[in-house]
């Protein structure tokens, strides 16, 4: 169903300490930055591997990276999996009785369409799917 881990999400309070964090500490190369309004946050990808370390700062306390900073603090946000027919994969998980937050995609960074998974259906992790723009 899936066909490899997109990108894992971090939330973060300050975006310029976390990417110096990655770029410094773990070598990570800056692969793309993007405020995406639609989602409230401004998002970072840095590379690592065939994948992504996204970082996730809110726009705003009224935000989802907003509560969720408020409530758990900084840290692991999501896992995001990479679909190559986010529609058809979201009919599946579905019928698996899988509980949508989103019943249809959604415009995402880069242009992709996403859409997310409860955490209560998922074993308490927030997952995400991803259907590239152009394929990748």
């Amino acid at each position: 169903m899936f066909g490899r881990i997109d990108h894992i999400g971090v939330a973060v309070e300050d975006i310029e300490a976390a990417i110096g964090l990655y770029k410094k500490s773990f070598e990570m190369t800056l692969a793309h930055r993007e405020t995406v309004e639609s989602q409230g946050v401004e998002a970072v990808l840095l590379d690592v591997g065939d994948g992504h370390v996204e970082l996730l700062r809110p726009l705003g306390p009224e935000t989802a990276v907003g509560r969720f900073l408020a409530r758990r603090g900084p840290g692991l946000h999501h896992v995001a999996y990479a679909v190559d027919d986010i529609d058809a994969t979201l009919e599946r998980v579905a019928a698996a009785g899988i509980e949508l937050i989103d019943s249809e995609a959604r415009v995402g960074i880069r242009g992709s369409r996403v859409a997310f998974l409860h955490p209560r259906s998922t074993g308490g992790v927030l997952t995400e799917i991803v259907e590239p723009a152009g394929g990748r």
